[in-house]
């Protein structure tokens, strides 16, 4: 079993729980509860065969595949979901990438659909220190009107990032903005009142919130 060769997280509840055809098992790592549901001979569990596929080669068919789903503790997310525990939930995804038959992993919250050890890399290297996977745990849109705006940021801050049509006219720089200042949103939390910072190229980037829309809204400003 994974869980013993790796000795990183365990299985607490270790008998097949619930009734009916849903099955699901409790791991616990790092002192945290998770709830890992869909497990044969019980029905898997369906899932968003859309949206954003990163890391693949080619284009990746995901008709066929059944899926498993982590889940927090029911204890763990009765206040809303914090970060040090979306945090291992990501860390226990990538501890799992590499099993048996796993054809990729699923972040709900951002439709997204990763390559397993494309996924494995990017968690890892953020739980590590490094940058946020803003192409993974969260995805980018463009707008009908130019713009672009994130996905799935929301589970991190409570807001979406949506990049002005100017910013996000040319789509690499545009990319490259957005995931910076992901990367800072996740580490410093939702913003509250407008206010500055600077951009990758050295330029001004202003960050106005718009609380009833639950987006940030950026544009180039000037010193």
């Amino acid at each position: 079993m994974l869980s013993r060769r790796e000795e990183k997280f365990t299985v607490s509840i270790d008998e097949e729980m619930g009734k009916g055809d849903f099955k699901w098992i409790e791991l616990l790592a790092n002192g945290l509860t998770f709830d890992l549901s869909g497990l044969a001979p019980g029905t898997p569990h369906d899932f968003n065969r859309q949206g954003h596929k990163f890391g693949f080669e080619s284009d990746f068919d995901n008709s066929d595949l059944e899926a498993l789903s982590i889940r927090p503790g029911p204890h763990l997310t009765s206040g809303g979901v914090m970060i040090p525990v979306i945090r291992c939930l990501a860390w226990l995804a990538a501890q799992m990438s590499g099993l048996p038959g796993l054809k990729a992993i699923v972040w709900n919250a951002a439709r997204t659909t990763c390559e397993p050890a494309y996924f494995h890399e990017s968690v890892m290297r953020w739980i590590s220190g490094g940058p946020f996977p803003g192409f993974g745990l969260t995805a980018l849109v463009p707008q009908p009107d130019g713009a672009m705006i994130s996905e799935g940021l929301t589970l991190f801050t409570g807001q979406e990032l949506r990049l002005d049509r100017e910013l996000a006219s040319d789509k690499p720089q545009g990319a490259k903005v957005a995931l910076r200042l992901i990367h800072w949103l996740v580490e410093n939390g939702r913003i509250e009142q407008t206010m500055s910072l600077t951009g990758p190229s050295g330029e001004t980037l202003v960050l106005e919130p718009v609380h009833e829309q639950g987006i940030v809204n950026v544009w180039r400003g000037s010193r």
